[in-house]
């Protein structure tokens, strides 16, 4: 008996130690969402979907306090925003480096009203780097055994030592409470910071992944190849010769073989450069180049 008091005891003492750096965001939703102070100069991230307008943001503060905010910036891809509230003097999080792991012990936090809301779980799954949906790429794929509830996304996910492992979102994969790493966090925050948004490139084209036959396969040295199966107007692609029917094998002298090998390929520091595709086309291996612009 004496070891449940302990543990309560030291679960309600990291909620009361990380609590205060979860505000709460209203800007237009039904529902407020949450919120973490990045700065104590005011700077708050929380998730994208949760910013539904941009000219009316206002932030919750743990002190009771409701505070007008603007946007800094956003990234639909990673679900990440950027808030500047009219306050100074908040309680900065202990962010964490460490990388979560399977059945470990953690705390959801969020502030959908006046008071800080705790949920406890463990994580469920965690993995490499993780391309998103929408086309970002988080650092590690973090998943916990948490049902995201009212509030949940934007709030924040700590380990038994109140240290931030992330931000909390519902808005990467329906039904899936994942967390935004502290890595992606810190570098996408940085550059909503600095320029507002995220620059990834842009090529236009449809593709699936398709088997290549048996003499090709020797040749390029992969059994499977992406294959075009639309190029939009105007696109980088149509400029840069690719056709319907081309099987790219390879861009940059890299395999590919799923659309996101290509979309790793899209960074921000490619955006205006030559990228070269190998590809098939009508039995030959031939190469373009292709110039990316920006998304």
């Amino acid at each position: 008996m004496q070891t449940l008091k302990e543990i309560s005891s030291g679960i309600a003492g990291v909620v009361e130690q990380a609590g205060p750096s979860v505000v709460r965001i209203e800007a237009g939703r039904r529902f407020p969402g949450s919120g973490i102070v990045w700065a104590a100069d005011g700077t708050i991230v929380t998730a994208d979907h949760v910013i539904e307008q941009e000219d009316d943001i206002r932030v919750g503060l743990p002190d009771g306090q409701l505070v007008a905010a603007t946007l800094a910036g956003r990234d639909p891809g990673t679900d990440l925003a950027v808030v500047r509230a009219q306050t100074s003097g908040l309680s900065v999080p202990s962010w964490s480096d460490a990388a979560a792991k399977v059945g470990q012990l953690v705390i959801a936090l969020a502030r959908p009203g006046r008071t800080v809301r705790a949920r406890l779980g463990i994580i469920s799954a965690a993995g490499e780097a993780w391309r998103t949906p929408m086309g970002g790429e988080l650092d590690r794929y973090v998943e916990a055994d948490m049902t995201p509830g009212f509030g949940f996304s934007g709030g924040m996910l700590v380990d038994t030592d109140g240290g931030a492992l992330g931000m909390n979102t519902a808005g990467l994969l329906r039904r899936a409470a994942l967390t935004v790493p502290v890595p992606t966090l810190r570098k996408v925050v940085g550059m909503l910071l600095a320029h507002g948004k995220i620059r990834r490139g842009y090529l236009g084209i449809g593709a699936h992944p398709v088997r290549l036959p048996a003499g090709l396969e020797q040749q390029v040295g992969q059994r499977v190849g992406l294959i075009v199966v639309s190029v939009e107007p105007g696109s980088p692609a149509e400029r840069g010769g690719l056709v319907l029917g081309d099987v790219i094998v390879a861009v940059n002298g890299t395999s590919v073989r799923t659309h996101d090998d290509v979309a790793a390929q899209l960074t921000s520091e490619k955006v205006g450069a030559s990228l070269r595709i190998r590809l098939v086309r009508g039995g030959a291996v031939k190469e373009l180049s292709v110039t990316v612009v920006e998304r």
